[in-house]
């Protein structure tokens, strides 16, 4: 290869590779849609966080570990065969066998479960008071969210991004998903991902499928059969029946 041919070759190679370095750059850029997630630091560690209790109507089938405080452990009525994972508690109450007492522990997790809250409120938002609340049938790209009413899910929603994309929904009063309802993923979306900052509470009706971590302010209420591959965190009580949580991945 003579010098003449030789520059040639390098200066195509490297306009060939300056510009295959741009496209990685906004490949790795464009690699997340929506928000940055919200953090859950130690609450992280659990599926079912609350300050008041877990009432529940067995069988319920939990994945992940569950905890409540600063209330006694006796307000837990999950049983340890329905749950894979710890249970923990602030004294001896918890369900037994397999009651785990650590106050320290749940003391700082609450104490994370509201920092989350707080930040999920406190997200600038992107759109506000689609469909004056009902967001029944719609297909939703990552993003923040913010009613200032409440927020109902009559018919399927689908969230569709990728596996990095992050959605936040700041609801001001209550969630309602009707029975037999789901929120469902497409384009690898994933549930850790996705985050319910609820102000008021959360009612999931019989069969409904849902998806993602719920931040409520007041009560969180599965009706029988309902599930949800997320996390559910109430500063007040988690109410069960008959119902599968699972934690996200």
């Amino acid at each position: 290869m003579n010098s003449v041919t030789d520059g040639t070759w390098r200066r195509r190679n490297g306009v060939l590779a300056a510009s295959l370095l741009a496209g990685l750059a906004w490949a790795q850029g464009a690699e997340a849609a929506g928000p940055t997630p919200v953090a859950l630091a130690s609450a992280g560690r659990f599926v079912i966080l609350s300050t008041s209790g877990v009432a529940n109507v067995p069988a319920s089938k939990i994945v992940g570990n569950v905890a409540t405080s600063p209330i006694t452990g006796a307000a837990d009525h999950l049983s340890c065969s329905e749950v894979t994972g710890q249970i923990i508690s602030v004294d001896a109450a918890g369900p037994a066998p397999c009651n785990i007492v650590h106050p320290a522990i749940l003391g700082q997790a609450i104490n994370d479960m509201r920092t989350a809250y707080a930040d999920a409120a406190g997200r600038t938002p992107a759109t506000s008071e689609l469909g004056a609340g009902n967001i029944g049938g719609m297909t939703l790209r990552p993003g923040v969210y913010s009613w200032s009413s409440s927020v109902t899910i009559p018919a399927n929603v689908k969230l569709k991004g990728g596996p990095n994309d992050v959605w936040i929904f700041q609801i001001a009063q209550d969630l309602n998903i009707a029975s037999g309802r789901a929120v469902a993923l497409r384009g690898g979306a994933r549930p850790k991902n996705i985050f319910w900052q609820v102000a008021g509470q959360v009612t999931m009706g019989t069969t409904a499928r849902f998806e993602g971590i719920i931040l409520a302010k007041t009560q969180i209420a599965l009706q029988t059969g309902a599930s949800i591959n997320g996390r559910l965190y109430a500063q007040t009580a988690v109410t069960l029946e008959m119902n599968s949580v699972h934690q996200p991945h």
